[in-house]
């Protein structure tokens, strides 16, 4: 058992980013073993939920004329549109049926807020608007975060980076995690958490 200073927080894996899902990431269901194994050396296991009204502004059905993987600016910026997913109470909103979601202590659901998506667990994408997680890290005395998840280039990436910038010490398990690959976005979310600190594994 790892000591309780760390934690292993498990970004996403719910129906819709797996195979067959809304927002299917290639292989997305291939890292719950993995992930299931992992939990058994944390003292403590939080798990991430996207949780999006029907309507929410991310999702391309709410914009005329625009298709999904589109950019539109939002007032907090560049918003990449998705196809509708991870509807609140839907099954694609579900956890991958296979995850061990019993060895969570806390799940965090993001992006249910019309106006704004949010891609990381510590933040709203205006980067200001906090979900809650790093207080209930900072209440347990957390210090080091092992990230696994779904997908690699977009929520992993920003929880990953926000945790460091928070001053967390932060490992992302690449085995454990999958990627969407948007025009690159792999290869630069890779370079950005390296920059902003964030250990590879």
């Amino acid at each position: 058992m790892r000591p309780a200073t760390d934690a292993l927080i498990v970004i996403d894996v719910q129906n819709d980013f797996c195979p067959g899902g809304a927002l299917a990431v290639p292989q997305g269901d291939m890292i719950v073993p993995g992930i299931n194994a992992l939990m058994d050396a944390f003292p403590a296991v939080i798990l991430t939920q996207d949780w999006h009204p029907a309507d929410h502004s991310s999702f391309a059905s709410q914009h005329p004329g625009k298709a999904p993987m589109e950019m539109v600016e939002m007032p907090y910026g560049p918003q990449v549109l998705w196809p509708d997913h991870c509807v609140q109470g839907s099954d694609g909103a579900a956890f991958h049926a296979d995850l061990r979601t019993d060895r969570a202590d806390l799940v965090i659901r993001k992006g249910f807020r019309r106006a704004i998506d949010s891609y990381s667990a510590f933040f709203e994408n205006d980067h200001a608007t906090p979900t809650g997680l790093e207080g209930y890290l900072r209440s347990r005395g957390i210090e080091r975060l092992v990230m696994v998840g779904l997908a690699t280039d977009f929520c992993v990436n920003f929880s990953a980076v926000d945790a460091a910038r928070l001053g967390f010490d932060v490992e992302v398990r690449m085995e454990l995690a999958r990627a969407i690959d948007l025009n690159g976005s792999l290869a630069a979310a890779q370079d950005g958490m390296r920059v902003a600190g964030v250990t590879l594994g």
